[in-house]
């Protein structure tokens, strides 16, 4: 099955007031979860921080790390931010999915060492979206999820 993707921007221009809770919730913590395939298509789950830059969203990692090798290997992975202490964060659970293209380009990753001082040597990765999901609780009522997929408008499902 084939999965149509987009860029961050591209959300942003979208469904900007999800994008804005969203990049909220990821700046809340420095530090997410990101699940990767290994080898024998099991998953994997760590750490890892994110940014936001020029219309895309980055991933940051050190090098030969098992996360960065199983996305070059296969480049699919989900990003779950992370949701602090407590019932329930403020803004919701926040999920992205999506696949990774590694950047070689020297210019490119200057452009993003600009703003972003990681340690040298690193891999960095942009990101292609598939799917971005927020779940919350409203009036102390209705479990919310909104659905964003590229190309189509944001789905919203609410459960009692």
């Amino acid at each position: 099955m084939t999965h149509t993707t987009s860029n961050w921007a591209a959300l942003v221009a979208a469904e900007p007031d999800l994008a804005k809770i969203v990049e909220e919730r990821f700046a809340a913590f420095t530090h997410h979860v990101v699940a990767t395939l290994r080898k024998d298509g099991s998953p994997r789950t760590s750490g890892l921080e994110v940014r936001f830059l020029h219309g895309e969203l980055w991933l940051g990692m050190m090098p030969d790390s098992l996360k960065a090798l199983d996305l070059r290997r296969d480049p699919r992975f989900a990003l779950q931010a992370n949701p602090g202490s407590g019932t329930g964060p403020a803004g919701g659970d926040v999920r992205i999915a999506g696949r990774a293209v590694e950047i070689h380009d020297s210019a490119e990753k200057a452009r993003y060492t600009e703003e972003v001082e990681p340690p040298e040597p690193f891999h960095l990765f942009r990101t292609e979206l598939t799917e971005v999901v927020r779940t919350y609780v409203e009036d102390d009522t209705y479990l919310v999820v909104e659905i964003w997929k590229p190309g189509v408008p944001v789905r919203t499902l609410r459960r009692t």
